[in-house]
Formats: structure tokens, C-alpha cells, sequence
């Protein structure tokens, strides 16, 4: 994948409501079967551009931003079932009865639990360096961004408090709709609560459905071991394995590999 190709992948940016709250979400457009990119914590649907961009015309990639993230409203709860309810939500908008599921991390165990709930949605699922069984190692890994403020009177002034995340986080800050300053595309306070919800076994979900399924796996994941990858593979019917060698950010750390991998799998469903 290079610039220019990516640079082709114009979404639309198109927002819902859902019980009074702004969904927002990317819509790549194209008359392609339809595929939903969920992105992981920290993250946003835009991650998926670059994607978008390999699969061409044949695929329609709807990337939302989750809840909390992004353009999207911050909710009173980060449940699983508050992130199904608006994956539902969003299929109901768009007029989708069915669609391939792709997810990294917060995503995937989205995709997964959605398949597990409502299986008649989902076609497919990829799931990006997503374990089946999450400890709770007690402190949350992202506790970290406790110490970012959610708003600061300038755009620099914000990104410099994001310490080693600024040159990530400077590009993707939002303007405070009153024009008083920026945030960061994330609540912190929020994004705790919703990695230590994704904590936990979750083999059950995973291995509730057998629609086609891949699993890409990052060989240096610092949240998905070798031997789990290769246990969910086994036990999972029609389940593909594909390793990268990338840690846990397998899209941003091989984005040729991962599209290619993304791609292969599509042409088999």
C-alpha cells in the first residue's frame, strides 16, 4: 500500500443517534459487499483508511468510531452490550442485513461477542491479534493516560502533555465545539473503564459461531501469545491463522502484510 493508493480512500463522514448520543462513523463508499473495521482502544475508524483503500471496489468498508472515541459521544457505560447495541444500531442505519466483521483488539472482542449474540449479522469475522482470553493483571495497561488532561486551550499545548503519544495524538485532536479549545479523541477516564471491561474468558464467544473466520496474529504481541493464537485456531472450526511479524499494532506496524493477509482471506468467503 503506498500514499497515492491510499489518498483514493475519500469516506464519507456520516453520523447517527443512539439513545441520544452521536454515533459517528467512516463510509468508504462503493457499491461493494459491505465490511465493518472496528478499531481498538486509543484508536478511531480512520485507522482503516489505508485499508479501505487496498480492498478496492469490491469491498464497502464502514469504519465507526466506537463510543467514546473519535467523533463519537462519550456514554454513560462501556459494556459489551452498550458496544453491540450500537453495532446493531448502525447495521439498522445503513440498511445492512449482514456484513464481514473485522476487528483489532476492543474491536475484535466486539466482532466476536456480536457474532456470538446476533450470528445472522455476521458473515465473516477477522479478528487482528485479539486473544480469547484477556487476564486482568490488575492495574489497566492504559492507566497511563490518567495523567493526560481532556482538554487544554491549544492544540499544542494538549499534544505536549501526551508525553512519547504526542506526534500520534497531535494529529487527531479535536476542536471543543465552543471554539474554547481542543481535546484528545478519547476521554481517559473513560478509555480505563472500557479496556478493564474487556478483561476476562471469552472462549465462549469465540468459539460460538463457525462462520468463516481469520485470525492474524502479531509474532511479537505483547496481548496475544503464540500458543493461545494457535489454541483458538485449532479449536475454532474454519478458522485461518495468518502470522505477521509485527507486535500487537499489526496494521500500523506492517500495513502491506496486514491488507494482503485482509484480502486473501476475502477472496475465500
Amino acid at each position: 500500500m503506498n500514499a497515492v493508493a491510499a489518498a483514493t480512500a475519500q469516506p464519507t463522514r456520516a453520523t447517527l443517534t443512539v439513545d441520544g448520543r452521536a454515533l459517528s462513523y467512516l463510509d468508504f463508499g462503493g457499491t461493494g459487499r459491505p465490511l465493518v473495521a472496528l478499531h481498538g482502544h486509543l484508536s478511531e475508524g480512520a485507522s482503516f483508511t489505508a485499508l479501505a483503500a487496498a480492498l478496492g471496489p469490491e469491498w464497502r468498508v464502514i469504519a465507526p468510531d466506537q463510543r467514546g472515541h473519535g467523533d463519537s459521544d462519550r456514554a454513560p457505560e462501556y459494556t459489551r452490550a452498550g458496544y453491540l447495541a450500537d453495532l446493531v444500531a448502525l447495521l439498522d442505519h445503513l440498511g445492512i442485513d449482514r456484513a464481514v466483521f473485522l476487528g483489532h483488539s476492543l474491536g475484535a472482542v466486539n466482532a466476536y461477542h456480536l457474532a456470538a449474540e446476533r450470528p445472522e449479522l455476521v458473515e465473516a469475522l477477522i479478528d487482528v491479534d485479539t486473544a480469547a482470553d484477556l487476564p486482568d493483571h490488575g492495574a489497566s495497561p492504559l492507566a497511563f493516560v490518567l495523567d493526560f488532561p481532556y482538554t487544554a486551550p491549544t492544540r499544542e499545548e494538549l499534544a505536549a502533555s501526551c508525553g512519547p503519544l504526542a506526534a500520534v495524538l497531535g494529529p487527531v485532536l479535536r476542536p471543543l465545539s465552543d471554539g474554547s479549545g481542543w481535546r484528545l479523541p478519547f476521554h481517559p477516564q473513560d478509555t480505563v473503564d472500557s479496556e478493564t471491561l474487556v478483561h476476562g474468558d471469552h472462549w465462549r464467544q469465540w468459539l460460538a459461531t463457525d462462520c468463516p473466520a481469520l485470525l492474524i496474529h502479531g509474532l511479537r504481541s505483547q496481548v496475544l501469545p503464540e500458543e493461545q493464537a494457535r489454541a483458538m485456531t485449532a479449536r475454532r472450526p474454519r478458522t485461518a491463522y495468518r502470522a505477521l511479524d509485527t507486535d500487537h499494532f499489526v496494521q500500523q506496524a506492517d500495513p502491506e502484510g496486514f491488507a494482503a493477509a485482509v484480502r486473501e482471506f476475502l477472496a475465500t468467503v
